[in-house]
């Protein structure tokens, strides 16, 4: 049987009550031991034997021969008594004090010596004993009863016990309103938190007062439903533009191969011109969709389910792309230059990226193909039409092809498996229209020129 745990409101509410009982606990703690130091040193201060006719002398003098004839009216919370270095006592109060050996060794001493000690009177009272010795084998006991002493401690501890449970009662109190308060923007967050998981309404947020914790987290939930929802309708264009791109070659498909079946069935097939045609535009179409099925898997590929980044020596992976380009378009000269430059990232995607760059490039100039890499930065400039100056800010978007490129084959994909790709290992790519015609493209790299 699992034990239920106590929720938050009331966990800190008994925190702020536990921790508002221990402080006042401590206080009155303090509080009463200083009272009782003080009040101690008070009742020290207070005895020291009577002035006047009854002092020292007076007692010497006078006691030990006729005490019962010469006992002065002393009041009952003055006791007073005499004792020698035998043990015997001369009673001057209501009441006498039991003596203790150290009684004698006092009255044996030299005359000043004096000592405080708790003592009890012969009825069995509580009292704080003052002896001090006189000389010639005489000592004074002065007591105080401490019956008033230890009335006064306990009232004072009654009343420190009370004002500390009323302190545990408006702690706990204030602890209550104070979570209630405190944790409000929580109760929120939690209550929109359980609407976006019962509902998927990514487009729920949370109202960010003040610049505390509490506003912190409320902000940082905002940002998640906001990065989610963008997430999500990113793949729904995914889906939706993928379904557009796919619908052209499988209808073109479906209508070859309708063609094909047709001309078998009713008994004309085509002659082998025609029908070697028909197969080799199957053939183009069906590299067409697997091409485009390739770009989809590469750019709905996670962050998680990419390799891990290595170092890679990046002017070998632009002579890699460079020899895999020549090899599809040998009438376009491409001219290299090429620095060493190191960095971090997934050698495979960084080769495509830059193969895409270069098909792009060869498939659009009209001239030579430049391709530098310096200090970092890989430039690719081809001697076509250019770009629309109102198109560039589209061109890595997925699916987008410019006006002079939709009649060519392609999914539109190319620039965006290549922005990917750069942004995946810390760059920045740019797209601009060069001077005297074409387009420049400008990739970015951190990195080392040393290994």
């Amino acid at each position: 049987m699992t034990r239920k745990r106590r929720s938050l409101r009331s966990r800190l509410t008994l925190l702020v009550a536990t921790a508002v009982a221990v402080a006042i606990a401590v206080c009155a703690a303090v509080c009463w031991f200083i009272v009782r130091s003080e009040l101690l040193d008070q009742m020290e201060r207070s005895l020291g034997g009577p002035k006047g006719p009854l002092g020292n002398e007076w007692i010497a003098r006078n006691c030990p021969r006729a005490p019962s004839e010469h006992q002065p009216p002393f009041p009952r919370f003055q006791l007073l008594q005499a004792i020698d270095t035998g043990g015997t006592r001369c009673v001057m109060g209501y009441t006498g004090v039991r003596l203790v050996p150290d009684d004698r060794a006092v009255a044996s001493a030299p005359e000043g010596v004096q000592r405080f000690r708790d003592g009890v009177t012969d009825d069995g009272a509580p009292v704080l004993v003052l002896v001090r010795s006189v000389g010639s084998g005489l000592a004074v006991m002065e007591s105080r009863p401490l019956a008033e002493f230890q009335s006064t401690l306990t009232t004072l501890a009654w009343i420190l016990a009370g004002v500390a449970a009323l302190g545990v009662v408006g702690a706990a109190s204030a602890g209550l309103l104070i979570s209630r308060t405190a944790l409000r923007p929580v109760g929120r967050l939690a209550e929109a938190v359980e609407h976006v998981a019962r509902t998927e309404d990514l487009g729920t947020r949370i109202p960010v007062e003040g610049t505390d914790e509490i506003a912190s987290l409320g902000a940082s939930f905002n940002a998640m439903t906001t990065a989610l929802a963008a997430s999500r309708e990113r793949q729904r264009r995914l889906v939706a533009d993928a379904g557009h791109e796919l619908r052209t070659p499988l209808t073109s498909l479906r209508t070859n191969i309708d063609l094909l079946l047709r001309s078998e069935n009713t008994g004309r097939p085509l002659g082998a011109a025609p029908k070697r045609r028909l197969l080799a535009s199957l053939k183009a179409q069906f590299e067409e969709m697997s091409t485009l099925v390739g770009d989809l898997l590469q750019l709905s590929r996670s962050e998680s389910e990419h390799e891990p980044h290595v170092e890679v020596a990046f002017h070998e992976v632009v002579e890699t792309a460079v020899r895999r380009a020549r090899l599809r378009a040998q009438e376009s000269p491409i001219r290299v230059e090429l620095e060493p430059w190191y960095v971090r990232g997934d050698q495979a995607a960084l080769e495509r990226a830059v193969v895409n760059l270069l098909d792009n490039a060869v498939k659009f100039s009209e001239g030579p193909v430049l391709v530098r890499l310096a200090a970092g930065e890989l430039t690719v400039r081809d001697h076509g039409p250019g770009i629309a100056g109102e198109e560039l800010p589209y061109v890595f978007d997925r699916f987008w092809r410019s006006s002079s490129a939709r009649s060519m084959p392609g999914s539109g994909l190319g620039l965006a498996i290549v922005a990917q790709a750069v942004r995946d290992a810390g760059g920045e790519v740019a797209l601009e229209n060069a001077e005297g015609g074409g387009v420049l493209a400008r990739v970015r790299l951190p990195g080392s020129n040393l290994s």
